[in-house]
């Protein structure tokens, strides 16, 4: 019998698993082959980027993590693209300046006129209004954290897809399984499905990761070093994994309204992923019963959550401690 069983091969269950591991503890990882929303997620580390509209736990919650994110991708020890360069948030229209200004506002974020946006990314469209930099905002590449995870557990995991908790042979089971947490436990979480693109081209025309309201339509523009873009996302409550025309076509007509210049990159990649939500869009993180842990239903933070949900769950497993704002139970 293991001691610990982790169930979920992703950013969130691995990075449990390495907590857990340089606590001492003795560690599984049953890795079901899937590639979760991480291999989609363009890894965005924005924790105010929606604070209008969230919990205030969550917002503690997500500042927190972006606070252990610099020493946490530094322990991994090899480049995962950690980027401190920050945010634009753009508006291109009257509207969507309304739209955002009462956030810009709460978040204390100074107005920049087009001609001072355009100093900081020479590539921007005239169309662009008006925008803000969110200079604490940071981006990750998180198939290379993934890798580098896979890398340091390589020995504790267990390519393994199990239909029901009772297939595993441990005293506790931290249950990580993304969307797959439903099956397993019965909690509440949704697939949300989202189309992604990457981009390909000569490195260098864009600094800044780029998020946007084009039309009513919020989009993001993330550029990595190596000259890769990625654009995303779509939230759509479906189930399939089509990559769909309309999908790509209105995600490709909002970047290239952004950033014209984006129409001479090749397009390499259409994804889809599966946001795990929840009915409070929180995650659940703490005990469902003396034997199982649940850390799942990050939605579209998995990312910027991944360090802290490790320590938590490290905290619960280890210590005996309680998440008593995202417990599983409040479900």
């Amino acid at each position: 019998m293991s001691d610990i069983t982790v169930v979920g091969g992703g950013i969130i269950g691995l990075s449990i698993a390495w907590r857990l591991v340089a606590r001492g503890a003795d560690v599984t990882v049953l890795d079901g082959g899937d590639e979760g929303a991480w291999h989609v997620a363009a890894g965005m580390l924005a924790p105010g980027g929606e604070s209008e509209h969230e919990d205030p736990a969550l917002i503690r919650l997500l500042d927190r993590s972006a606070d252990l994110w610099p020493a946490f991708a530094e322990e991994l020890g090899v480049d995962v693209g950690y980027d401190k360069t920050g945010t634009l948030s753009l508006a291109l229209t009257a509207d969507d300046l309304a739209g955002r200004a009462r956030l810009w506002t709460r978040q204390q974020l100074p107005l920049l006129r087009p001609s001072e946006l355009r100093s900081l990314e020479p590539a921007l469209s005239v169309r662009v209004r008006a925008g803000v930099l969110a200079s604490r905002e940071r981006q990750v590449d998180p198939r290379r954290v993934v890798n580098a995870l896979r890398e340091r557990l390589s020995d504790r995991i267990v390519p393994k897809r199990i239909e029901s908790l009772s297939d595993v042979d441990a005293r506790v089971v931290v249950v990580a399984a993304g969307c797959g947490t439903a099956a397993l436990t019965g909690l509440p979480v949704r697939p949300v499905k989202g189309q992604v693109l990457r981009l390909r081209g000569e490195p260098g025309l864009l600094r800044h990761v780029l998020d946007a309201a084009v039309d009513g339509n919020e989009v993001y523009i993330v550029p990595r070093a190596d000259g890769e873009v990625v654009v995303g996302a779509t939230q759509e409550e479906r189930t399939d994994r089509l990559v769909t025309a309309g999908g790509v076509h209105d995600l490709l007509r909002a970047a290239l309204e952004i950033v014209p210049g984006l129409a001479e990159f090749e397009l390499t990649e259409t994804t889809v992923g599966h946001r795990p939500g929840t009915p409070d869009n929180a995650p659940m993180l703490g005990r469902l019963d003396d034997r199982v842990v649940v850390a799942a239903g990050h939605f579209r933070n998995g990312i910027l959550l991944a360090p802290v949900t490790a320590d938590l769950i490290a905290g619960v497993v280890l210590d005996g401690q309680d998440v008593a704002d995202f417990s599983p139970r409040r479900f």
